[in-house]
Formats: structure tokens, C-alpha cells, sequence
């Protein structure tokens, strides 16, 4: 993560701004908030953190309900188009092989699913999860919103917390 954090800020930097590059992070799946912040912290952008955390909250959700609306028809039409078929089969296996953590759980499976940063869970996952396991919209968006909140800060304390002293 640490990698493609370092390319988008790297690469964007000088054609967008601080605060659009945080933002267009925590839209991209697999980086999202955690990805935004840490662009965000002392060692790269330093941008003031009542800034950052904002941008990379609302970019990280933006995305959020699209996916719990859209997926499940998308992921429908991919596997009936032959050349999408195995990425459809792949996203639906991937998801699926993480719905433990969530459907036992269920609402807060899913905060803690998307609120722990851990490789492989997050906003896009869990939605992804949600949308496959047929949770009702507001329940997961809800549950989803949390975990973004729950992710916020333990990534504020570690971008600004811990960088920020190393950095700073």
C-alpha cells in the first residue's frame, strides 16, 4: 500500500491539489481512507489533519452506495460477457471468502470489518460483502460509515501520531 501511496502522490503532485490528491486516494479501492491519510500525514503531503480527515472520509464513502446499489447487477452482467466472466467469478469468490467476519455478525461484523485496517477489509470490501450477502441499504451503509469512522482514528493515530513524530 505504502508503494502505490508514494506513486499517486508522487505522480499527481504539481497537477492536483494536497487536498485533491488525499481525496482521489480514498476513492481507490484497496488504499481508501487509510491510503488518503497516510498521504495526507507529516511524511508526505502534510496536510493539517481537520483538513485531511474530511477529504478523506467523504471520498472514501462517495463510493459506497454505488457499489451497494450497483454491484450485485454488474457483477451479473460481467459474468455473462465470456471476457469478464473470471473477474466477476474472482471479485464474488474473493468477497466471499471474508463473509465469515461479517455474516455472523452481521451490522457490526461489518463496522469491524471495514473499521480495523487490516489487508483485504475496508469500505469497497465491505460493501462488496454486503451487497452479495443482501443487507438492506441503510443497515450497511450505516454499518459502513462507522467503520470508515472507526478507521479514521486509528489511522489518524498512526499517521499523524506516529509519523508525525518521526516526521514532523
Amino acid at each position: 500500500m505504502d508503494t502505490l501511496v508514494q506513486w499517486f502522490t508522487t505522480n499527481l503532485s504539481g497537477v492536483v491539489s494536497k487536498e485533491a490528491i488525499i481525496f482521489i486516494i480514498s476513492m481507490i479501492p484497496i488504499l481508501e481512507l487509510r491510503g488518503g491519510l497516510l498521504a495526507a500525514s507529516p511524511a508526505l503531503l502534510n496536510v493539517p489533519i481537520l483538513r485531511a480527515i474530511p477529504l478523506c472520509v467523504f471520498g472514501n464513502i462517495l463510493p459506497i452506495p454505488f457499489i451497494l446499489l450497483l454491484i450485485t447487477h454488474i457483477l451479473e452482467w460481467m459474468k455473462s460477457v465470456s471476457c469478464f466472466r473470471k473477474i466477476a467469478l474472482w471479485l464474488e469468490n474473493k468477497a466471499m471468502s471474508k463473509k465469515d467476519q461479517i455474516e455472523k455478525y452481521e451490522f457490526w461484523g461489518l463496522v469491524l470489518f471495514v473499521g480495523i485496517p487490516l489487508p483485504g477489509t475496508g469500505a469497497w470490501t465491505g460493501a462488496l460483502i454486503a451487497a452479495l450477502l443482501r443487507m438492506r441499504f441503510r443497515k450497511a451503509f450505516v454499518a459502513i460509515l462507522m467503520g470508515i469512522v472507526i478507521a479514521t482514528v486509528i489511522m489518524s493515530v498512526l499517521s499523524y501520531g506516529v509519523l508525525g513524530v518521526l516526521f514532523g
